[in-house]
């Protein structure tokens, strides 16, 4: 039983050593063990590592079996010191045993998904190298369609920068424009007011005329009076 413990032990170690350095034998390694996955292989492996670990625990149960003898009682026994090392040394290497083929299946695990990944990746370069080789006509007809768009940009800023000319050259007639009516109707304003004054003056001097002429007319009404007057007395 130790025997084949140890033997199963180092033929783990074995293998991952086999994993951990690029070698063909590693290849050879991971297609025998995608062959023992594959069909009922998973379920016998899961069987074996299954049983081993019920021996493992009973070999434990023995042990503590033995340590619970040796508390009750006060010897020694020299057979149960054997059988106890015994039983250590084979739960030991059980589950060391145990532990060295999870690695196995991790590592096993971990390398396929990292082969898998590669060869997506050289598919995917494969295909980028395709669509790189078919790309040269493409990219000269954008290049195309990007000089045409260039040229068309830059004609349409030409005739931006002339409506811009022209709109500037505008909008300065019309300021001039507005300044020259803006003066005229300053000069226009001036002219009405002075007007207005010279309206107002005329009036005042037309009611000073119309006041003279009524008060002269007074005069020689009373003038016509006093004439009339000395005129009857000279008759009578």
């Amino acid at each position: 039983m130790i025997q084949l413990l140890f033997a199963l032990i180092f033929t783990e170690m074995a293998l991952i050593v086999v994993f951990v350095f690029k070698t063909p034998v590693r290849k050879l390694v991971i297609m025998g063990l995608d062959r023992v996955k594959r069909g009922r292989g998973p379920i016998v492996v899961k069987t074996v590592a299954g049983t081993v670990f019920v021996v493992m625990m009973a070999t434990v149960y023995n042990v503590v079996k033995i340590q619970r003898r040796w508390i009750q009682d006060v010897e020694v026994n020299p057979t149960d010191q054997v059988l106890l090392a015994k039983h250590l040394l084979e739960a030991s290497l059980m589950g060391f045993s145990l532990f060295l083929a999870l690695m196995i299946d991790r590592l096993h695990h971990y390398i396929r998904e990292l082969r898998i990944r590669r060869k997506n990746m050289e598919a995917v370069k494969k295909q980028n190298r395709i669509f790189e080789d078919g790309k040269p006509l493409e990219i000269k007809l954008l290049e195309e369609e990007k000089n045409s768009l260039h040229g068309r940009v830059k004609q349409l800023e030409a005739q931006l920068e002339d409506k811009t000319t022209l709109l500037h050259d505008r909008i300065n007639q019309l300021g001039t424009q507005l300044e020259e009516k803006t003066k005229e109707a300053s000069s226009s304003e001036t002219n009405a007011i002075a007007l207005k004054k010279q309206s107002e003056g005329f009036l005042l001097e037309y009611d000073r005329l119309l006041e003279e002429n009524q008060h002269l007319r007074s005069q020689l009404q009373t003038l016509d009076r006093k004439l009339s007057y000395s005129d009857s007395k000279k008759v009578t």
